[in-house]
This record gives C-alpha cells, structure tokens and sequence, in this order.
C-alpha cells in the first residue's frame, strides 16, 4: 500500500507520540517504526561560521510536516542552490526535525474485507512514520548567504521547495540581529 495523503497526517495532534527507548527496552513503547527518509541536516559550506545575510522558511500555521516531504524539499533545495549558487557560498540547515511517530490503522477494502475489518476497535494504528511538529511563526529551515545577489535564486529554490510540503509558508530575509 502507497502513502496516505498529506491531508491524513497534516493537522497537529494534541499530544506528541515519540516514546523509543534503547536501554529500557521495557519502555519502548514504539516497536516496529520504519527509519526515517531524511539523514542531513547542514548542507553546503559547514565550516564557515560568519555569514552576513539569514533566509529563512517560516510556517504560517501550526502543521506537521512527514519525513519524506522534508528529504523532498531538501533535495529541491540541494539542487537548485548548487547549479546556481554552487556550494562554498551558502550554508542550508533544517530548523525542524521529525521527532513524532506517525500511526496508521489501515481500512481493509475489496472483496470479502467484512470479514476481517476491525473498523473503529483497537484503532490505535501500527507506526508508519516521523513527522516534524512545526507551530505557527517557527522556522523550518534557513539558508545563510554573503552575497544578496544570490537572493532571487534562493527566494526561487524555497518556493520550489514549499510545493513539496504541506501548508502555507512565508520568506523572511534577515541581516543578523535585524528583521528587513
């Protein structure tokens, strides 16, 4: 079976469900979760550490962005910058990280499913998933830059990146210390 669609899982949960322990196994509660798509977090220039200009993609509403929109959006983002920007002159790093476990209690369909189908009894779902948690006004990721000559290109690899998620986001430039 492909993935449920966004609309599934977008809405923020009440409570976060995130609970994988590796000593006490005891207390694991979370068995079985499939790993998570995204693996990198700082691309670009590591090392340099005084950049002058900070792009950032800031959630408008509060949502929950899955895994695999996250590596979607870094991959378009990877991409674009380094054909047009190239890599030691910028640095990109993911503000928001996929800590909650997605659950799914799959609805069985076709012939004979009647039979087997718990419908709305146990419903308390196998993990099939992360999802990063992301309030209204927080950042989900940021791009540091030198040069503002860069900024359409970066403006355009973050609108390009925003149609792999889910909801609406906005693009604030700053000068550190400074809101422009």
């Amino acid at each position: 079976m492909g993935l449920m669609p966004a609309k599934c899982h977008r809405k923020m949960e009440p409570k976060p469900y995130t609970r994988k322990a590796t000593k006490v196994v005891k207390k694991a509660f979370v068995r079985g979760i499939p790993g998570s798509k995204i693996h990198v977090f700082d691309m670009g220039n590591k090392k340099k550490r005084d950049w002058k200009w900070q792009i950032d993609m800031v959630a408008e509403e509060s949502l929950q962005l899955r895994h695999n929109q996250l590596e979607a959006a870094r991959v378009t983002i990877n991409a674009y910058l380094t054909k047009k920007v190239t890599k030691p002159l910028f640095y990109f790093k993911f503000r928001a990280h996929p800590h909650h476990i997605m659950r799914e209690n799959p609805l069985a369909t076709g012939a004979g499913a009647d039979r087997f189908q718990r419908g709305m009894r146990q419903s308390f779902g196998k993990p099939v998933g992360y999802a990063a948690r992301v309030k209204a006004g927080s950042n989900i990721l940021s791009i540091f830059l030198d040069d503002l000559k860069y900024l359409p290109d970066v403006k355009q690899a973050l609108r390009l990146a925003s149609n792999k998620m889910s909801g609406t986001h906005r693009v604030e430039v700053k000068e550190f210390g400074k809101l422009i």
